[in-house]
């Protein structure tokens, strides 16, 4: 019989990211040790934390940004979680192997260690968000990583958007689905679009929350970064969501903030109860999901 699990805490640290590597470093870690000094268990750090947002450009100086895993983000950060105890999600531009990056996250325990890692896996090619230019697809697929405080699920970014990611490491028994994140708004385009693009982003993961009965955590950045005329302003706006799809926590758009959330896995029992999404699921009939588009004019006649 599984247990139900105790109740944790989570630090959603949201900041402000600059040229100099290590002075993200250090107020990351900064943050770190305030957060365990505020009761957190788990904190999580935004998608790719030690630079700015670097792919706004194709450059290929840019990859002397990336470092190996084990390297010295994770050796850094693994200090810092043994010194505090905080099971801690950091995510690190990956060397692999020469011309092989990936845009990763190690989740690294109490004891500092490694314990997993994550490649993200779906990668965007937009205006301002080259990442395809750097970032191999993730292959170790969808991951739920066991800790002592909870079942951990990563994810980055751009995953957000797919229902499938979600739903698998769920199903893997994550407690709370981590999204570290660089999302912002093209200054040209906020006026029209930015109220619109901020509110689909919460309600997508608000979503993943309710169809699988556990909790979400987005953790982005804030500042602008890029040409003044341009760039990018990223939104801010880190949260959490309950397994009822509550927002419970959200940071502003403009602030370094570390948000202290309490978590209780008795409450994603008692949701998942009522709403028995899991139990209800056509397994039986979800092959369909696989394919990339059903255009097969037998099984669909136009």
């Amino acid at each position: 019989m599984s247990e139900i699990g105790k109740p944790f805490k989570v630090a959603l640290i949201q900041m402000r990211c600059v040229e100099d590597a290590e002075a993200n470093l250090v107020n990351a870690k900064t943050r770190l040790i305030d957060a365990a000094d505020r009761g957190a268990d788990i904190a999580c750090l935004p998608e790719l934390f030690r630079s700015p947002y670097f792919c706004r450009v194709e450059d290929p100086s840019l990859f002397d940004l990336a470092e190996p895993i084990p390297g010295p983000t994770s050796r850094a950060i693994g200090a810092i979680a043994r010194q505090t105890g905080l099971v801690v999600v950091a995510p690190i531009f990956e060397r692999r192997a020469a011309g092989l990056y990936h845009n990763s996250a190690v989740v690294i325990d109490r004891t500092g260690s490694i314990v997993g890692l994550y490649r993200k896996m779906h990668i965007p090619d937009d205006p301002l968000y080259y990442e395809k230019y750097y970032f191999t697809p993730g292959d170790l697929g969808f991951q739920s990583f066991r800790t002592e405080p909870a079942n951990v699920g990563v994810m980055i970014c751009w995953d957000q958007w797919y229902p499938e990611g979600a739903r698998i490491t769920a199903l893997m028994g994550s407690h709370i689905l981590f999204y570290p994140t660089a999302i912002g708004w093209h200054p040209s385009e906020k006026a029209e679009f930015g109220a619109a693009q901020l509110d689909a982003w919460t309600t997508v993961q608000r979503g993943h929350a309710i169809a699988n009965g556990v909790y979400v955590a987005a953790v982005n950045r804030i500042g602008h970064e890029g040409s003044a005329q341009g760039g990018l302003e990223f939104w801010g706006r880190s949260f959490v969501a309950d397994p009822f799809g509550r927002v419970i926590a959200q940071a502003s758009t403009d602030a370094e903030e570390t948000l202290i959330v309490a978590c209780d896995p008795r409450l994603q029992e008692e949701t998942r109860r009522n709403w028995p999404f899991l139990r209800d699921r056509r397994i039986d009939a979800f092959a369909p999901v696989a394919k990339r588009f059903l255009d097969d004019p037998e099984r669909n006649p136009r």
